[in-house]
């Protein structure tokens, strides 16, 4: 009963709020993930992977369903050249986060013989955050395009794609407080650190819920912008990482499951 007294009170306010509200959600369980500083020193590596080949499904599945098929339905309904506007905003998403990691690398690169822990923290966290922008973005981008009733873009598919983006955040948060306490860090600053990496968010899911009503044209541009960015975190983090458990087969499974559960939400009640 609360839940859908809840759940209503969700539908009715504004795209940004509900942009926000996700956000904070996707930030929370990043919080939650570097909280698991303070149980344990090291956690089951299993558990983790599994959790990001689940991630990892969702994604795909909500990189075509929630983003680029309504983004090819929006272009064709605003006389777009709907194939064109679709490939330059996805690949232009991947490129970005490409770009981003090739300056993160000559930027460690510098770095590498610095024993200053400060610095190594920092750069640590700044790894996190360059791909957590565009996560938030893609937030904000599926509230926001849910507010025009364009075919594909309901509420129901911005909140399942936030909650697979917060799934897989959990062990990003850890990621960063974990290694940080093994590195002599206390417990209160590791945790701080990894959950600071969360904080832009829901920041970036503010910004790009009013890109997209302040900017309709430029929608599907950026859903496809979106699609991109997460295609590229999947295969460039998620599916690797998750492969690097001795059982690789299981993993894969999981991601399997992420993705059938995400097409069944999107597909069935979307």
């Amino acid at each position: 009963m609360v839940i859908d007294i809840l759940l209503a009170w969700f539908m009715k306010i504004s795209p940004v709020w509900q942009a926000l509200i996700a956000g904070i959600f996707t930030w929370s369980v990043t919080l939650f993930g570097a909280a698991i500083v303070f149980f344990f020193k090291k956690v089951n590596k299993s558990i983790m992977d599994a959790l990001l080949g689940f991630s990892a499904g969702v994604m795909v599945a909500a990189s075509f369903w929630s983003l680029l098929s309504p983004a090819i339905d929006m272009a064709n309904e605003l006389n777009m050249i709907s194939w064109l506007v679709v490939f330059l905003g996805f690949f232009s998403g991947g490129l970005l986060l490409f770009l981003g990691d090739k300056f993160y690398s000559l930027f460690s690169k510098k770095e590498t013989i610095s024993k200053d822990r400060k610095k190594r923290c920092m750069m640590l966290i700044f790894s996190i955050v360059l791909h957590n922008i565009p996560e938030g973005l893609v937030v904000g981008f599926a509230f926001g395009a849910a507010a025009y009733g364009f075919t594909g873009s309901t509420i129901l598919s911005a909140i399942t794609l936030a909650v697979g983006i917060g799934l897989q955040n959990f062990p990003e948060g850890s990621a960063v407080s974990l290694p940080l306490r093994r590195e002599g860090v206390s417990r209160g600053k590791a945790f701080f650190y990894g959950q600071l990496s969360g904080i832009v968010e829901p920041i970036s899911a503010v910004i790009g819920a009013i890109l997209v009503l302040k900017i309709q044209v430029l929608l599907p541009f950026m859903l496809a912008f979106a699609a991109g960015a997460m295609i590229y975190v999947v295969v460039e983090e998620l599916i690797p990482e998750s492969q690097t458990n001795t059982k690789k087969d299981l993993m894969a499974l999981f991601t399997l499951v992420g993705f059938s559960v995400m097409m069944i939400l999107d597909v069935a009640l979307g």
